[in-house]
């Protein structure tokens, strides 16, 4: 597992910082207006910021193990044509 240390101090880029100070935004702007419930959504994707999970940490996609046939050896992708006769 990776320590959380340096989860929180390495890889910050943009999108992260966006998540965090977006997330901090919307804490601040729910507590102003009393909006309890609204504090929930923003410290989950101030979090998201900070820690770097989900999607802002690059894990929305994760390729198949068994995928093989859309990449060759050398990492270029392949296309596959077909005739079609009318």
């Amino acid at each position: 597992m990776v320590d959380l240390k340096q989860r929180v101090l390495t890889g910050w880029t943009l999108s992260r910082f966006l998540y965090l100070g977006l997330g901090i935004a919307f804490i601040i702007n729910c507590v102003i207006t009393e909006q309890w419930f609204g504090v929930v959504f923003g410290a989950y994707f101030a979090s998201m910021g900070l820690f770097a999970f989900g999607c802002v940490g690059g894990n929305c996609f994760v390729p198949s193990k068994n995928d093989t046939s859309a990449k060759t050896s050398t990492g270029e992708l392949s296309v596959d044509f077909e005739e079609v006769k009318p």
